[in-house]
């Protein structure tokens, strides 16, 4: 591996110890992540706008803090905890029941994902968005974003029982919403 490598991969070990993070590396990492944390945002919070919104913030604190995460193991989950962490810090406060819209909104049309076609058709879609934030968290993430439990636990910040517990009761509920069959694994 050479000097051109993407920071997703761990700069510091591929560039050496005397290497220092650029603007020019941020906006490289920015550029290959975005599209995914987009997608990953956009299933948590069900709207365009604030998807972007919370990226927008969560990519701010990354850049300012781009030294530190660009060093780390995985800087791409590093900042998928940040965007995470900001959508549920978002929710506590009243403002996102105040500003969050109350029609029903569909994943942006340009948005160009096999998953986002099939999620976005039937009743499965408008039911995980029913869900509570959590389990809505560990189903996007599990079934979206194909992480394991264990990852899904450091995203989140709780222990791999916490994810299969909100896991269970999520798939549960899309049962009782009746558009998973009893025994169905999503």
């Amino acid at each position: 591996m050479d000097a051109t490598t993407s920071p997703a991969g761990g700069l510091t070990d591929l560039m050496g110890e005397g290497w220092l993070p650029s603007e020019d590396d941020f906006a490289e990492f920015f550029a290959a992540t975005w599209p995914r944390m987009f997608r990953t945002a956009l299933a948590l919070v069900g709207d365009a706008a604030a998807a972007e919104d919370v990226l927008q913030s969560a990519y701010a604190r990354a850049f300012a803090s781009w030294r530190r995460i660009a060093s780390a193991n995985h800087p791409e989950a590093y900042v998928r905890r940040m965007v995470v962490n900001e959508i549920i810090s978002s929710r506590r406060h009243g403002w996102w029941r105040r500003e969050r819209p109350h029609e029903s909104v569909e994943p942006a049309a340009t948005v160009e994902s096999p998953e986002h076609r099939v999620v976005a058709h039937g009743a499965l879609w408008p039911a995980v968005q029913q869900l509570p934030l959590r389990q809505r968290a560990v189903i996007v993430l599990r079934y979206y974003e194909d992480l394991s439990e264990r990852e899904i636990a450091a995203v989140l910040g709780c222990s791999p029982g916490t994810v299969k517990s909100q896991a269970a009761a999520a798939l549960a509920n899309l049962r009782r919403h009746g558009v998973l069959q009893e025994g169905a694994d999503a």
